[in-house]
């Protein structure tokens, strides 16, 4: 086949030696290549195709991880290693490829979560013991991202256009379960890491209704390959045994904008632009470019939903949260809820406020949800 050549720059860039183009990472130029053999086909990371002096970057990377996991302590040995950028950038072609992200209708009902690797860790975690920072990262609008580049920073946050701006009227209607909020909610309030949860619904296509009725968090770390296989298997056999179809995922900012990235429901807990408490999330739909320019990025569209109020908290909801407090318990990234959050409020304070809006008009296992708070404070 055909070979490409790069210069591997120190912090991981690929320089291609044949025009000078900057690659953030060696998935991304290797993507970029097997577009050039065959642009019809949709490519994969790639990684497996690189190659440095003869021996494949995977064997580079399992190495320096086993040297880097001799000098830490144990307990981050067991953390997954930061992402170096090909977990993102596969996450966000399959999602251009698919065109619909965040709330989705026909054609991802179908078939069943990618095995795809799941996101949660994320460089804006710090180590316990440290101030949380507030790392805005600054939103584009989308008249400005052109064309698909591989290149691209896949953590770039796209600006929501509204139907009105472009003299249109939102083609389908969508619900959504207080108890997905709920759920969502305080599965992103846990790290302070980015996460991820699958959506799962029903598509009524005489009506164009979405109706969104259960969240599915990830209990998997990034770069886990094996345990976000299985946590995406449980994940789809839920929504089979429940008679739901995925309609799409949510992902958390822990301090940015709710704003799509370029590749969802967005929340934004920590971010520090909320006008409250209460965590800023915002539904939104990946419209297909225009006809005459199909290699552009999909439009990351905002859409208006109608709020449920569930009656209650399931069992399962209440299940779900427990295995989320058991998942991050003692991990550096967990937000430490005894401290405070503002001169007025702690984390938890914080926590409790947002899910206030979100939470069942039956009030009955308000002395079960305590019990799960409690598990989040120290000794809890």
């Amino acid at each position: 086949g055909k070979k490409f050549m790069g210069d591997l720059q120190p912090d991981g860039r690929i320089v291609w030696q044949e025009t000078g183009q900057v690659f953030n990472s060696p998935s991304a130029w290797a993507t970029h290549c097997k577009k050039l053999v065959n642009p019809a086909k949709k490519s994969g990371c790639g990684w497996a195709s690189v190659k440095y002096k003869g021996q494949k970057l995977d064997k580079y990377k399992a190495a320096w991880l086993r040297r880097h996991q001799l000098h830490v302590p144990t307990a981050a040995a067991d953390e997954s290693p930061a992402s170096e950028g090909e977990e993102e950038e596969l996450l966000m072609e399959e999602e251009e490829e698919e065109v619909l992200a965040g709330v989705s209708a026909e054609d991802k009902s179908r078939r069943p979560p990618a095995k795809g690797p799941l996101e949660t860790a994320h460089p804006e975690a710090t180590p316990p013991g440290k101030q949380v920072e507030n790392k805005i990262r600054v939103p584009v609008r989308y008249c400005m991202l052109g064309s698909r580049d591989s290149a691209r920073n896949p953590h770039t946050l796209v600006e929501v256009t509204s139907f009105a701006a472009i003299n249109k009227f939102q083609p389908f209607n969508v619900a959504v379960s207080s108890n997905v909020l709920f759920l969502l909610d305080f599965h992103s309030h846990l790290t302070r890491s980015e996460v991820v949860g699958y959506l799962g619904g029903r598509w009524d296509i005489n009506s164009q209704m979405l109706t969104v009725l259960r969240a599915f968090p990830c209990r998997s770390r990034l770069g886990d390959a094996d345990t976000a296989a299985t946590v995406e298997e449980e994940i789809y056999q839920s929504l089979l045994l429940r008679g739901l179809s995925l309609v799409g995922w949510y992902h958390s900012h822990p301090h940015s904008p709710a704003l799509p990235r370029c590749s969802l429901f967005p929340a934004a807990p920590y971010y520090a632009g909320n006008p409250g408490p209460e965590s800023k999330i915002s539904p939104f739909w990946v419209m297909p470019p225009p006809e005459q320019r199909p290699s552009d990025y999909g439009i990351p569209m905002d859409v208006e939903m109608a709020y449920v109020q569930d009656n209650f908290l399931t069992n399962d909801i209440l299940h779900e949260m427990m295995l989320l407090v058991e998942f991050y318990k003692g991990a550096p990234d967990l937000v430490r809820f005894q401290e405070p959050w503002s001169q007025e409020h702690t984390y938890l304070d914080k926590l409790k406020i947002s899910l206030a809006s979100r939470t069942p008009k039956d009030q009955g296992l308000c002395h079960v949800l305590e019990q799960v708070y409690s598990l989040l404070k120290p000794g809890g």
